[in-house]
């Protein structure tokens, strides 16, 4: 896939790298997720390191990356962009977020193959794409 930076190459790379582990966790033991939903159900203080974390990790990509000029470049924006808004609401009202983590439990399976799945593309579109700049 090509691209105009290098950035977009290796911020691809690790968020799917990052999206195949955390969904290899949970295909190799589904259970796990419902221990996350219930430890951050728990624990309001781990919600918010949580949420502060996730605000931290995408506000930093999305500051050094907020390209909207190839389909690669778009999907690395719009996952920094989600993280950061994960992050915000895990910070402001987590009832909600946490209410759809613990929905997706019946089918964590099948969610984490596709997100193994779309990390595993991600990962490749990143470690085998070329960075060509517009001259």
């Amino acid at each position: 896939m090509n691209t105009l930076t290098v950035l977009t190459l290796r911020l691809a790379e690790g968020l799917g790298l990052y999206l195949l582990a955390a969904a290899i966790g949970v295909l190799l033991d589904p259970a796990r997720w419902r221990d996350i939903v219930d430890g951050l159900e728990r624990s309001p203080a781990l919600t918010y390191v949580t949420g502060v974390l996730a605000f931290a990790i995408g506000a930093a990509i999305f500051g050094v990356h907020h390209f909207l000029h190839d389909p690669l470049a778009d999907i690395v924006t719009f996952a920094a962009f989600a993280i950061a808004i994960e992050g915000l609401i895990l910070l402001i009202r987590p009832g909600p977020l946490l209410a759809i983590g613990r929905a997706l439990q019946g089918s964590a399976r099948l969610w984490s193959a596709a997100a193994a799945m779309a990390g595993l593309l991600l990962f490749l579109a990143g470690y085998c794409g070329r960075a060509d700049a517009i001259i």
